[in-house]
């Protein structure tokens, strides 16, 4: 017994040994690279938000709408030629499966106050629920028969996606956003997007990126960037760029607002962060060069589109908040050669956090959940943005994002009816059993267990503080592994 545990101590010694070598030779170097980029990446991300969050107030204080920039006036019938004053508008509404919202997006596009016979409405169908199918189409067919010029035409899942193009965007407003904490802190993420990034995008440069839908395209946009291009999965923030790299002035119209919905459940918000930071990324690879040489715009504006638009908050933004805060913080507290300055750790994030959290004020109380939520995220983001830098991968994965609407709420019949119709038209969902292997995400688990890991180490040698932290931070990780966030619903 004594020769055994006088063989483990020397293991053991030689370990530690080794260890000191790895450590002192290639870790601590690697280490104190790591921290200088994450901090210069950090600076980076906060002049660019203190300079969009200055111009939205600007904005803000000084009444500088765009109705007084371009000094527009509204559209009234010609004496002479009535309605034909008017453009011909086509609205394009895209359906997946959305068996609770589809009235209210059809009903809320016939009714708009425009003139009948200067307005067209496609209903594109990509559901791949035959019932849901009918029930759009017979939604399609009660509005037609009231005289409104509606299509309805069933599409394969990504072909002939929009003929549609930008001059106005709008603010969505979030049906669900009370629905639980996730969609929650999606509001404060896309108020903040929306409320100042585009309006900011909007009134230094006359550009931000289309989000694919509450837009006003003019069709000659479109027709001088080239049209649609599928080559990426953002397809509207493609065509965006090439029709500002053409000199189209893009105006972002905060006062009006337009219904959207949240993802509730994980599953679903995860894959559209896949495609929303693998898009962008693949399509900065894909036209950094034609940025650089196009002649048509301003140094500022290729620099805005190169610099801020794409690759601090496309590259960096994913890059140094899954790097810094879950990665080389976690590491420094086991590497008592390496420290990272308060400055950089405390007081820069700060700053940071709270420029995002002022586009929703009436959620600042939730800003450190939405901070490690965020941070859980990043995992997912740069993945996904190194996946189209690389060009590899799911590099081309478009998966619908779905709606739940209120289909997982209780309901008082076990029968879906149409109001014109007395036959039921769809039964009552069957309950499938659902492996529980299903629910875990284990890439966060494994980085939640390696947090508390760390903060467990730095509780017991080096009360540092920042066991408070990768405790938080680790048990975000891990709560959001075994599938405690978002709309749990039986059987997805």
């Amino acid at each position: 017994m004594a020769a055994i545990t006088q063989t483990a101590a020397a293991v053991m010694a030689v370990l530690v040994q080794v260890w000191n070598l790895v450590r002192v030779t290639l870790v601590v170097p690697l280490l104190r690279l790591a921290i200088f980029l994450s901090l210069m990446m950090t600076v980076m991300i906060l002049v660019e938000k203190v300079f969009v969050g200055m111009v939205s107030l600007t904005v803000r204080i000084f009444g500088l709408k765009p109705e007084k920039r371009y000094r527009w006036e509204p559209m009234r019938p010609d004496l002479e030629t009535g309605h034909l004053a008017y453009p011909m508008v086509l609205i394009q509404i895209p359906m997946y499966n959305e068996k609770e919202v589809y009235k209210l997006s059809i009903g809320a596009a016939c009714s708009l106050d425009w003139p009948s016979d200067r307005m067209i409405i496609q209903v594109l169908d990509d559901s791949t629920d035959p019932i849901v199918k009918d029930l759009v189409e017979l939604e399609c067919q009660k509005w037609k028969s009231k005289g409104v010029k509606i299509t309805y035409e069933v599409r394969d899942n990504r072909q002939g996606y929009k003929a549609g193009a930008l001059k106005e965007g709008m603010k969505w407003k979030f049906v669900n956003a009370d629905e639980c904490m996730m969609t929650r802190i999606q509001e404060m993420s896309l108020d903040y997007h929306f409320k100042i990034e585009q309006e900011a995008g909007s009134s230094t440069f006359a550009f931000f990126g289309f989000n694919g839908t509450a837009g006003v395209w003019r069709i000659k946009a479109i027709d001088d960037a080239g049209g649609w291009k599928d080559r990426t999965t953002v397809e509207d923030m493609d065509l965006a760029v090439r029709a500002g790299l053409e000199g189209w002035k893009f105006v972002y119209v905060g006062d009006v607002h337009v219904k959207s919905e949240l993802p509730s459940t994980f599953k679903a918000y995860r894959y559209q962060q896949h495609r929303w930071s693998c898009g962008p990324a693949n399509l900065f690879k894909k036209m950094a060069k034609e940025i650089v040489i196009n002649e048509n715009v301003s140094m500022w504006k290729k620099f805005h589109l190169l610099y801020s638009f794409f690759f601090v908050g496309k590259i960096v933004a994913h890059t140094v908040t899954f790097i810094f805060y879950c990665i080389v913080i976690p590491v420094s507290v086991i590497v008592p050669e390496v420290e990272i300055p308060q400055w950089g750790v405390v007081y820069v994030p700060t700053l940071i956090t709270f420029c995002k959290a002022f586009g929703t004020p009436s959620s600042i109380h939730l800003v450190i959940f939405w901070l490690l939520f965020e941070n859980v995220m990043s995992l997912h983001r740069i993945k996904a943005a190194f996946t189209g830098l690389l060009d590899a991968g799911r590099v081309n994965e478009w998966i619908v994002t779905e709606k739940l609407g209120d289909a997982h709420k209780p309901k008082n019949t076990d029968n879906f009816q149409d109001s014109s119709n007395t036959q039921p038209l769809m039964n009552k969902p069957k309950k499938t059993q659902t492996n529980i292997w299903q629910r875990f995400y284990f890439s966060e688990i494994w980085i939640g267990l390696f947090m508390l890991s760390c903060g467990c180490f730095d509780l017991a040698t080096r009360q540092q503080g920042y066991f408070i932290y990768l405790f938080l931070q680790g048990f975000a990780f891990l709560f959001i592994g075994f599938g405690y966030v978002g709309t749990y619903v039986p059987g997805s």
